[in-house]
């Protein structure tokens, strides 16, 4: 009973940082918003534009110029990515690439702490800007920044984001 009582101010006081922190931000600004457990409401930007994607008990939230993690599931599947990657929310058992359950988040921080979805959109376009350990330069195709919209890739970070650990 205790707990559910401190939920709701806990909630709300992370909306209101969130949101007064993120005023005057450009529309190009990514916010996630991960609740563990319960139900979270997204946010509507000044802009207006909101999106959201719930998996098991976790719920994303990207606003602005974030993707669209459902649709990103389908650019998955249509580029091969399964072939290479293993990824549980795709059903992905490769095993040329690194795991994208768990490495993202891991070689994010080995590569200068970089935030998850700047380090996952910079492994897609360029991805011999850091090679994850046990793996070599060259594997993966740098055709993606080429044959991939700006929208398609803005989802397809947002799926892989939604899914791995550490998000």
């Amino acid at each position: 009973m205790l707990f559910a009582a401190l939920l709701f101010p806990a909630g709300f006081a992370g909306w209101a940082v969130g949101h007064y922190t993120s005023l005057g931000d450009s529309s190009e600004t990514v916010t996630r918003t991960v609740a563990i457990g319960s139900t979270a409401t997204p946010s509507t930007t000044s802009s207006g534009t909101t999106s959201s994607e719930t998996t098991s008990a976790k719920t994303t939230t990207s606003s602005g110029g974030g993707g669209d993690a459902a649709a990103g599931k389908a650019v998955f599947a249509a580029n091969g990515c399964a072939s290479c990657h293993t990824f549980k929310p795709a059903n992905a058992t490769g095993t040329v690439g690194p795991d994208l359950d768990k490495a993202p988040a891991a070689d994010a921080k080995a590569d200068g702490n970089m935030e998850l979805a700047d380090f996952i959109k910079e492994s897609i376009e360029d991805p011999d800007a850091y090679i994850a350990k046990g793996y070599t330069k060259g594997i993966m195709p740098t055709t993606f920044d080429e044959s991939l919209s700006g929208k398609q890739l803005n989802d397809l970070v947002a799926f892989i984001v939604s899914g791995s650990s550490g998000s």
